[in-house]
């Protein structure tokens, strides 16, 4: 089962193709599980991560094992150090992140909605884990209505009104079933109405109108966590009942801190688990992603421990391994994990192909990127509707413009609003920007009411070829037409005035962002402007950026240390107690990053030098 491991014994330090920087991403901080339970389970299959409780009782222990009957599966990625990570590891990491998705539950086959939401902005959605991977196969999950009246009344409620309308909802004698408000619940997540969601989870636990349990307080720290932080979400778990204070609690914990690529929050916690409960799958593909982020060295360790626990590896194990080799651009190490998968018996499911299909295209090798794409699309594309939205995208980033032509002119025989989405984007990529907007008008006269997310992404195929005006135009009509502005409209005009050398203009629209109490912006929109001040040396306004990276959540990564360590390369000055300030932050420099920082000392003057000016 586990020669799979001895697939690769090297993650080789080959340069990427640049070449297919606009490929298609699911940009993903990490597999977020929580519950909404109401009798009725949901699903929304975007960053979930299912698993099979299979059970284990060993302690994990972070350092290697010195057992040499496992020397071979600490081997797989412990060279995966200075030579496997270049400069460009955490631009790719961005670009092309893993598919964090129930892979058990969508089996071989997804379906159109499980591929159409893991091609989405991962940003936008979050997602709605409340059963086992077995469990998940069996279960049929209700669609959310965004139309009941119900959902209606809290979605147009004022923040501060909540409370309100949920009493009055209830005075007025309105039936409150629990379908109905775990539906309610997804739709506030979708549209990242985070605080709402919480003022109506407290207002559920403090009622009593419906019976809570461990996963609806699972799905309380969640809110909690992107609401007030980590530490405040700690601090309820204390006060749950303690037969509530289960699993799922603490592994919906768990994923939030490997989301914020803290390392040793997440071991200590991951430690805290094993003591209370038998190990399970999820935990461990929890650190699997933790390290294939921060320390690819570590993910043989895991491995080590799953095979002395004989946890069976899950579909997303397998993905986290395979996307690991594909970042680092070791195709052959990938194919040889997708042969002894196979050989165990698991045959890849269609989000390995895709994320396959364009580890490929990243490499340059459109042959077999190509071949992947066709098993995807298989014999008839028609039958397989599902799969337009998914290829349109890798298609134009192997430059194949006939074969976006042909998918495209089979989607606009029954247009539908994602596919519009994927063929703005990959025209976008073919600097065909007339038929980007073609795909773009014809999809606002299919919906209904337009939201930003669909005017962000013409925006941002705007902003990457510097179309100021068109931009501005865009951004003039999305007003007019009352769409309300979220993260993914900010990030793309931030991206927009940035590539229009408007930098200022761009950090006063996040400023505005941030006062936003419903959401907060993107992570890549202030790295746009932190690399922006970077290239400048604007060491002031970098570390002015870093400091609002810091209170928007995202500083325990180590993307902003490496902008903000290029602002002090470029201005040629010495970044006194760098170092320090990561460990404050509990970031462990990559070897990229411990390049830089060499390179900032060089800066330092010595006493001598001091002494004379």
């Amino acid at each position: 089962m586990w020669a799979f491991r001895r697939a690769s014994i090297h993650i080789r330090n080959r340069e990427l193709n640049s070449g297919i920087a606009r490929i298609r991403s699911v940009k993903s901080d990490t597999a977020i599980c929580y519950s909404e339970n109401y009798n009725t389970e949901i699903v929304e299959s975007h960053r979930n991560l299912l698993d099979a409780s299979v059970y284990s009782t060993r302690s994990f222990n972070a350092s290697p094992s010195s057992s040499n009957s496992y020397m071979n599966v600490r081997t797989l990625f412990s060279k995966a150090g200075a030579k496997s990570r270049v400069e460009r590891d955490d631009d790719l990491e961005d670009a092309f992140s893993e598919l964090e998705a129930p892979l058990g539950a969508v089996g071989k086959a997804a379906s159109a909605d499980d591929i159409d939401d893991l091609m989405s902005e991962s940003d936008l959605y979050e997602g709605e884990s409340v059963t086992t991977e077995g469990d998940a196969e069996k279960k049929s999950f209700p669609k959310t209505n965004p139309h009941s009246a119900f959902t209606k009344a809290v979605l147009g409620a004022p923040i501060v009104s909540v409370v309100k309308v949920l009493d009055q909802w209830v005075k007025e004698g309105n039936e409150l079933t629990k379908p109905e408000v775990s539906s309610t619940m997804v739709n506030l997540r979708k549209r990242r109405m985070f605080v709402k969601a919480l003022k109506m989870s407290e207002w559920l636990e403090h009622t009593k109108l419906l019976e809570f349990n461990e996963s609806n307080y699972a799905s309380r720290v969640d809110l909690i966590v992107k609401v007030h932080g980590i530490p405040k979400a700690e601090e309820y778990i204390k006060r749950i009942p303690e037969s509530f204070r289960g699993e799922i609690v603490y592994r919906t914990l768990l994923a939030n801190c490997v989301s914020t690529g803290n390392v040793k929050k997440s071991e200590d916690l991951f430690n805290k688990m094993k003591s209370l409960f038998p190990i399970t799958c999820f935990s461990c593909n929890q650190l699997l992603l933790l390290y294939k982020r921060t320390d690819n060295k570590k993910i043989s360790n895991v491995l080590s421990l799953m095979e002395k626990e004989n946890i069976k590896p899950s579909y997303f194990t397998y993905h986290v391994l395979i996307s690991a080799k594909g970042l680092s651009n070791d195709i052959s190490g990938m194919e040889k994990i997708v042969e002894k998968m196979k050989t165990e018996g698991v045959e890849p499911n269609t989000i390995i192909q895709v994320s396959l299909a364009r580890y490929y295209a990243i490499a340059g090798l459109k042959d077999k990127a190509k071949a992947v794409c066709k098993e995807i699309e298989g014999e008839d594309i028609t039958k397989n509707r599902w799969a337009c939205g998914v290829l349109l995208p890798i298609y134009a980033s192997l430059r194949m413009e006939d074969e976006v032509e042909r998918i495209w002119k089979v989607c606009q025989s029954d247009l539908r609003t994602k596919e519009c989405l994927a063929a703005i984007e990959a025209w976008g990529q073919l600097k065909r920007i007339e038929d980007a907007e073609s795909a773009f008008d014809k999809m606002m006269k299919i919906l209904k009411k337009p939201t930003s997310k669909h005017f962000a992404a013409l925006i941002k195929i705007y902003a990457d070829h510097k179309m100021l005006d068109k931009g501005k135009d865009l951004v003039k009509r999305m007003s007019e037409s009352g769409c309300s502005v979220g993260p993914l409209t900010w990030d793309a005009l931030v991206k927009l005035y940035v590539g229009a050398g408007e930098v200022e203009k761009a950090d006063s629209i996040l400023e505005k962002a941030m006062k936003q109490k419903s959401t907060k912006p993107l992570c890549s929109s202030f790295l746009t402007i932190l690399d922006e001040y970077a290239n400048r040396g604007d060491i002031h306004n970098a570390e002015k950026i870093f400091v609002k990276i810091r209170e928007a959540g995202f500083a325990s990564r180590v993307r902003p240390y490496r902008s903000l360590l290029y602002a002090y390369i470029n201005a040629k000055a010495p970044s006194y107690g760098f170092r320090e300030r990561m460990k404050g932050d509990n970031v462990v420099p990559n070897a990229a990053l411990v390049g830089l920082l060499a390179r900032t000392d060089a800066f330092r003057k010595s006493p001598l030098d001091e002494l004379l000016e």
